[in-house]
């Protein structure tokens, strides 16, 4: 009878069932809205039924994926089949209810191949009996996933009814069946997962730098080439500021080179301040500075304009001295008694304009 049938699809279905779970256990991403699958299709009837040997069936399933390779539907199907007149004629009808699992084989993208699995109730109307009996269902399909919300299946199987009533001398039938489905899922897709972040190349410490500060502590790269920064990359002004770097009236003399000898006393507070000043230098070294000497407005205009450049010549003198390279001065040049920043109507104020600046060229 068709039971040797429905034993070998058994072992098929379950070895079947067997690989889909041996498969990569990874986690594959999958779409688990619900869906709806109107079905259609025809069965090859068990010859024992005593009918038409070839019967259209239809039906409409229920359900959504619960993991990536694994489908559960609850579904119902109708088909009527026309009774041999030999054996009486009429209809023999059957409604099936019922719970079918598909296990998927490959990525959710391609075309899938799966095994079916199904239990149900089948209704069997017919002029010998009405009643229900169990029946059961084992297969293999192909799906597609056509749009994000649809999917196209093709499955055949083989379903076996136990029904002992409709015919007193048979126990049940085998029906071989081929089916086709059109999936519908609900709703909205699910958003993609974000992709994991690139980790960044770190840029390579030893080498690279711009406008002298290493591109790993730089904060501020994109500035031109020359641009005077702070220890961060970043932009910052600098001021060189010899306010009390002042010189005695009438100093230095001509040939005179000691720089102490022409200072105003305090001596040594002036020198801190050009000290302060080579060091500034030291630390920007992309800076260069005007170097400018100035008089009080005693005396000829003559001889402050000579007294004015001795006074820019000989700070020029000590910085170059104490490591700043020439290329990063310019001058030294003098300016006489012009550009006054105290009154010459004082001591004090003319002590102030006896003096020498260095004029940062930002």
């Amino acid at each position: 009878m068709n039971r040797k049938g429905l034993y070998f699809v058994i072992a098929l279905a379950l070895g079947g069932v067997g690989a889909a779970h041996a498969q990569d256990s990874a986690t594959q991403s999958y779409d688990g809205r619900w869906y709806i699958a109107p079905t259609v299709g025809g069965y090859y009837n068990d010859t024992d039924r005593n009918t038409n040997s070839r019967q259209v069936y239809y039906g409409l399933g229920f359900g959504r994926f619960i993991n990536s390779y694994t489908s559960l539907d609850l579904f119902f199907d109708r088909t009527k089949r026309t009774v041999d007149n030999a054996v009486g004629g009429g209809r023999w009808s059957n409604n099936n209810v019922g719970v079918a699992a598909r296990f998927y084989y490959g990525d959710w993208n391609a075309w899938r191949p799966y095994a079916l699995v199904g239990v149900m109730g089948s209704y069997h109307s017919n002029p010998a009996d009405k009643a229900w009996s169990p029946a059961a269902e084992l297969g293999a399909g192909i799906s597609k996933t056509i749009t994000d919300s649809t999917d196209f299946r093709a499955e055949a199987g083989y379903r076996y009814d136990w029904d002992d009533k409709s015919q007193t001398s048979k126990n049940g039938y085998g029906d071989w069946f081929l089916g086709f489905s059109i999936v519908s899922r609900f709703g909205t897709p699910a958003a993609a997962p974000a992709p994991a972040p690139v980790a960044p190349v770190a840029p390579d410490c030893s080498k690279q730098f711009r406008n002298g500060v290493n591109l790993c502590d730089n904060k501020c790269p994109d500035l031109p080439e020359g641009t005077i920064v702070g220890p961060d990359g970043c932009p910052q002004k600098v001021v060189i500021d010899l306010r009390g770097v002042n010189f005695k009236f009438d100093r230095p003399k001509k040939g005179e080179t000691d720089i102490k000898k022409a200072l105003a006393e305090p001596t040594a507070d002036s020198v801190a301040i050009l000290d302060q000043a080579v060091d500034t230098l030291q630390r920007y070294p992309q800076v260069k500075v005007t170097v400018a000497g100035y008089t009080d407005s005693v005396g000829k205009d003559a001889y402050n304009q000579d007294l004015s450049e001795r006074r820019a010549a000989i700070v020029y003198k000590y910085l170059t001295a104490h490591g700043v390279t020439a290329d990063r001065l310019v001058g030294p040049f003098g300016h006489g008694k012009n550009d006054p920043i105290g009154s010459n109507d004082t001591d004090a104020g003319r002590a102030q304009n006896r003096r020498t600046e260095l004029q940062v060229q930002q």
